[in-house]
């Protein structure tokens, strides 16, 4: 499973570098030159929504998302876990309403036709590797949550344990 997480954020990081780059190389373009690269905010606006969702997969899987650890350090182990569970179900729930929510955006992209400004490229494609990255997010959460509820719960500490 790392493997695939690795090459998921492998994916998203390279997209990363692409929109930095283009958006980077326009700007010196249009500058100094005079000549902006064709399409360049549209693709890169696509192309972020395109990375995020993809980086939202291989973060939600591992855990390594923002938190707030307030409440959650002052529990005991085994409330930890419950507190975990809940938290990935419910991140779960969350990311599969939004993966249905794209799915039917780019299904309305794709009937209407809609294009890029000056190459015409088709918007619905970025859409649909967004909602792949939705739904990525999903199943990696789904495995994410199995793993929580399959594992053991910490063992509880006692006063004696605690110098």
């Amino acid at each position: 499973m790392d493997r695939v997480i690795n090459g998921v954020e492998r994916f998203a990081g390279g997209l990363l570098a692409f929109v930095t780059a283009l958006a980077f190389i326009s700007v010196v373009l249009r500058y100094l030159f005079s000549w902006p690269i064709p399409d360049s905010y549209d693709l890169s606006r696509n192309l972020l929504g395109v990375l995020i969702f993809w980086g939202i997969a291989a973060s939600g899987y591992r855990g390594e998302h923002v938190t707030v650890d307030l409440i959650w350090s002052t529990l005991p182990p085994g409330a930890r876990r419950l507190m975990d569970i809940f938290a990935t179900l419910l991140t779960l729930f969350a990311m599969a309403g939004l993966a249905l929510a794209l799915a039917l955006k780019v299904q309305d992209l794709h009937a209407s036709g809609e294009a890029t400004y000056d190459l015409a490229l088709p918007v619905w494609p970025f859409a649909f590797f967004t909602w792949a990255g939705s739904v990525a997010a999903v199943l990696l959460l789904a495995v994410r949550l199995l793993r929580q509820i399959g594992s053991k719960a910490l063992p509880e500490t006692t006063p004696s344990d605690n110098p």
